[in-house]
C-alpha cells in the first residue's frame, strides 16, 4: 500500500483505503467517487507536488496535497 503521493504521471492505481482521523476530506472524497475499490490514473502532479491531478469515473479531479495524502492506494500493474 502507497500514498497516492508516491505515484507518478501515467499510473494506475485502487483506492484501498483511507488515513485515520481525516474524516472531512473522507467524506469529500467519497462525494466525489473515490471509493474504495475504484480504480483511477494519475493525470499530472504540480511541480511542487500540490495538486495532483486524477481521473476517475471518467471525470478529473484535482486533489489538494493534504486531501491526497487521506488516500492509501495499491499500484495497479499494467
Amino acid at each position: 500500500m502507497i500514498h497516492l503521493k508516491d505515484m507518478k504521471p501515467g499510473d494506475t492505481g485502487i483506492v484501498t483505503g483511507y488515513q485515520k482521523g481525516a474524516g472531512t476530506y473522507r467524506t469529500r472524497l467519497l462525494a466525489l467517487g473515490l471509493t474504495k475499490g475504484i480504480s483511477f490514473q494519475v493525470r499530472s502532479i504540480a511541480p511542487m507536488g500540490d495538486p495532483v491531478e486524477i481521473i476517475v469515473r471518467g471525470s478529473r479531479i484535482t486533489l489538494r496535497k493534504v486531501e491526497a495524502d487521506t488516500l492509501i492506494v495499491e499500484r495497479k500493474e499494467l
